[in-house]
């Protein structure tokens, strides 16, 4: 992982800020109920290096996610490989864009060096859930890998069934934007909140809790008042 990092200063950055807001949402929802937190891992835009007989190979998801490895290893990740982790990235999602758009979809020559990035998710890392999005029109392809081959699906959600978790197009506001974003949703057709909606839910619920706890504490000042108006000591009770 330290030999083969991410940084590649020859390759361009990312190429708008759809690009770097998605990959957040994807990652801060992703939370299946299955799997402990801890060993649950996302990453956007880290070189997954998937052959040890060619060590330089990699390929960059825009994002993607694993499951049943360590969260967090000492030092942080600076690449995903494959040889040393022990497992394949379970779901990988590319954003589609028209220098890679050919490439992503499968459509460019096959069997050459290195391998093409349909190749390599599909044969080499055999992911079992490989997710295009199109954002200028909102469209989404859905491919589950059957008997080895790449099989897209008619469904317009994704559903994961090992984990309980669901992928689809929610309508919202995320970092200020208001348009259609990709994002995980629970066995019960609900929406995983992101960091800032779980941090407002917290707030809602510690301010309902107080309210609760004021309202209780005005009942019973009324009933001790009505009882010493009748001459009864609350205390004495």
């Amino acid at each position: 992982m330290y030999d083969l990092p991410s940084e590649n200063p020859e390759e361009p950055g990312l190429p708008d800020q759809f690009h770097d807001w998605q990959p957040q949402l994807l990652s801060q929802t992703f939370r299946p109920l299955a799997v402990p937190i801890e060993q649950v891992l996302t990453a956007a835009d880290l070189n997954i290096y998937y052959d040890p007989n060619n060590p330089k190979y990699y390929k960059r998801p825009d994002w993607f996610a694993v499951v049943s490895v360590p969260r967090f290893v000492e030092g942080g990740r600076l690449s995903y490989v494959r040889w040393q982790e022990g497992r394949s990235p379970l779901v990988v999602v590319e954003l589609l864009s028209p220098n890679t758009i050919e490439e992503d979809q499968g459509l460019t020559l096959r069997g050459q060096q290195p391998p093409s990035k349909w190749e390599v998710y599909e044969q080499i890392l055999q992911v079992p859930y490989y997710v295009l999005f199109d954002r200028v029109d909102d469209t989404l392809q859905i491919f589950r890998l059957e008997a080895g081959l790449y099989r897209e699906q008619s469904e317009s959600r994704l559903w994961i069934e090992e984990l309980q978790i669901g992928l689809g197009l929610w309508r919202g506001r995320f970092a200020d934007w208001e348009r259609q974003w990709l994002r995980w949703y629970d066995s019960e057709g609900q929406w995983i909140p992101s960091e800032q909606e779980r941090v407002a839910l917290e707030r809602q619920r510690a301010e309902s809790a107080e309210q609760r706890a004021q309202l209780a504490e005005r009942r019973a000042q009324a009933l001790a008042q009505k009882l010493k108006e009748v001459g009864i000591d609350p205390d004495s009770l």
